[in-house]
């Protein structure tokens, strides 16, 4: 027996024997040719752009009838990103520039994106460029005239390939397809998030582990613990067999949670929020209960651009997220570029410490045209549903009443345009400073609410980046100076009788659920999985009884 030990994403346990399949499509276009007509070619891209459309659209159509509609939202979002403007121009101007072939084209256009967002220190936005290679690579299928639908399959198996994309995904049958390895692959990626919606046991993070010799063998997939059993003897067997059995009960008692109230053994409620980043991302927050949205990450409307969202693209996003949440609370966090996020067309100076400089509400209050932008596609979309504001990085509470300045005005030239718009908009704080923690009570006389963003906390407050290997040890969320401190802005906020949140990894942390609790945080938002798992723990706390005691261990 041979044990593989990756990252399970999709919990689950499958036993069959293992498939290994082609890696993902590829956008490396080695064929360079010149071209003598560009209105032809130009042509033959538009053309292998509608066959990859249409193809989106049967991708849409099956998982909306195999699935469910959320699950295939992201099929609407390639098709957006498809018919991107900023895309599209950028492809034309390398065929009539350079005059190239239009797969070529795609695939230059294509990796100058990719590569911008490796460059990110956001794992979250780093995943999407999963996203960008399995469009791209749809769309050089189509102008070759070539698309493939390798992963489907006939015969029950376990499927392993270097990665998987959303389209791959979409096409397998989970009736054949019992679970997936990637060598690669990341918690949420798409790829993911369909696998559990399609309840497909997945593992990533394998690496070379995962060997073409392996192809054909008998293996188990524990989702639960990323491991996975090349040739199992029987004891291994008959021991998974036994998990297995013990795991489904447990996942019937928490889809039994779904719909029941977050609310503790002795009567204190919470709310359970979800952190997104686009539209694709309600699928998977509807399916795990999230009573709303406590962050969307407005910034990714302007990654992967050459120009500005302009405020009508905003709003349709803002819309379809309020409509789709129908009257649970959404949470918009305003424009957080600079630091890790680059942007070519912001025009951001080189600094030589990035996370400490021009960025996220500074950018906003000292370019107030780009602020205004967002801010009137917030509040036109206002009408749609129900939506807060939450301003990133503040530290003084000047800063809190330019951005409330601005937000006035925003209101009142809408007013004067007989735009519609909600004028009871709630308008927060990200607490992710130590400045902002300890003027806190003079900002909770100016904010709605607060959020406290944790992991950019923990690191100002540390000094330490976490994705410094040399000191990324020693990064303690734990640290007891990171939890007086969420003590802290949660005693100034209910002072001042506003409610006070947690967006940061610490929210789904079951270890600081019951401290959470005993401090009084209103809201915890989180990666959707992991809110039925906070809900039962919430569901067996007795807080009264709890509270001494954890305050004593941890503060």
């Amino acid at each position: 027996m041979t044990v593989l030990k990756g990252k399970g994403v999709v919990k689950g346990i499958s036993f069959g024997k293992l498939s290994i399949k082609n890696s993902i499509s590829s956008i490396d276009c080695n064929l360079k040719c010149k071209i003598n007509d560009t209105q032809l070619e130009i042509l033959r891209y538009e053309n292998g752009k509608k066959a990859a459309i249409e193809h989106l659209k049967e991708l849409y159509n099956k998982v909306c009838s195999e699935v469910d509609k959320e699950s295939a939202m992201i099929f609407e979002v390639h098709q957006m990103m498809i018919e991107d403007e900023t895309y599209c121009s950028s492809i034309f101007d390398l065929i009539k520039n350079e005059k190239v072939n239009s797969e070529y084209a795609v695939s230059c256009v294509s990796k100058k994106m990719i590569d911008k967002l490796s460059k990110v220190d956001d794992e979250y936005i780093r995943e999407r460029i999963a996203d960008i290679k399995d469009v791209s690579s749809l769309l050089i299928d189509c102008i070759c005239g070539n698309v493939s639908r390798d992963c489907e399959i006939n015969r029950k198996c376990i499927l392993g390939a270097n990665d998987f994309t959303p389209s791959q995904t979409a096409e397998m049958n989970s009736e054949t397809t019992k679970g997936l390895l990637m060598m690669n692959g990341t918690v949420n990626s798409h790829a993911c998030i369909l696998a559990k919606a399609m309840n497909i046991p997945c593992v990533v993070g394998l690496g070379d582990q995962l060997k073409e010799e392996y192809d054909g063998k008998d293996i188990i997939l524990d989702g639960f613990s990323g491991t996975i059993y090349i040739e199992p003897d029987v004891t291994t067997i008959k021991r998974l067999k036994k998990k297995l059995k013990m795991c489904q009960k447990h996942y019937e008692l928490l889809n039994n949670l779904k719909g029941k109230e977050n609310i503790t053994l002795d009567g204190k409620k919470i709310k359970l929020y979800a952190n997104i980043g686009s539209i694709s991302d309600l699928n998977i927050v509807k399916g795990n209960d999230a009573g709303g949205i406590g962050l969307f990450r407005s910034e990714f409307l302007y990654l992967r651009r050459k120009n500005y969202p302009s405020e009508e693209e905003q709003f349709k996003v803002y819309k379809k997220v309020l409509e789709e949440m129908k009257d649970k609370e959404v949470v918009i966090r305003t424009l957080d570029i600079g630091a890790d996020k680059k942007v070519d067309y912001f025009d951001l100076p080189r600094e030589d410490n990035p996370a400490m400089g021009y960025r996220a509400i500074r950018i906003c209050l000292d370019r107030p045209q780009i602020f205004k932008q967002q801010l009137r596609a917030i509040f036109r979309a206002s009408t749609f549903g129900k939506v807060s504001i939450m301003f990133p990085m503040i530290i003084s509470l000047q800063e809190l009443k330019n951005a409330k300045k601005i937000v006035k005005e925003v209101k009142h030239e809408l007013k004067e345009s007989g735009i519609p718009f909600d004028k009871n908009v709630k308008v927060g704080v990200m607490i992710e400073t130590p400045a902002a923690v300890f003027i806190s009570d003079e900002l909770a006389k100016e904010a709605d609410f607060f959020s406290i963003g944790t992991n950019d906390l923990t690191q100002y407050s540390l000094a330490i980046d976490r994705q410094n290997n040399k000191v990324s040890g020693m990064y303690d969320p734990y640290h007891k100076a990171i939890l007086r401190m969420i003590k802290i802005v949660a005693d100034n906020a209910h002072k001042h009788g506003i409610w006070v949140g947690i967006c940061g990894e610490l929210a789904a942390d079951e270890n600081l659920t019951e401290l959470f609790l005993s401090l009084g945080i209103d809201e915890l938002s989180m990666s959707a999985p992991f809110i039925l798992g906070i809900r039962k723990k919430i569901r067996e706390t007795n807080v009264d009884e709890v509270r001494d005691e954890i305050i004593k261990k941890f503060l």
